[in-house]
């Protein structure tokens, strides 16, 4: 994560451990299309012991541009959804290009 702007915007805490079903892919970016183009969306969830668990589900949400990514920042960070609430941040290209999807 950084404060520095980037296309790349990460989504957490909108489902919990094992919680992730087929539409919430899908689901996510069509709702990112409100802010700008979407030119990839994926749900990883982190297994892993030292990760809390409002952060194992991760929604790496790519835009065509920055401006889209700091507009869905705004916009769902904060929100609501299912009981939760969204945290979403700004994610270095160059480690979301290193990651295996």
């Amino acid at each position: 994560m950084t404060n520095e702007p980037t296309r790349i915007v990460i989504l957490t805490n909108m489902v919990g451990p094992g919680e992730v079903d087929e539409d919430l892919e899908s689901e996510t970016a069509s709702e990112c299309e409100k802010y700008g183009r979407v030119i990839r969306c994926i749900v990883k969830e982190v297994l892993h012991p030292d990760v809390p668990e409002e952060e194992v589900v991760r929604i790496f949400v790519k835009f065509e541009q920055i401006d889209a990514a700091t507009k869905a920042i705004n916009g769902l960070n904060g929100r609501y959804f299912g009981g939760r609430i969204i945290r979403a941040y700004y994610f270095i290209e160059s480690e979301f290009n290193k990651i295996n999807f």
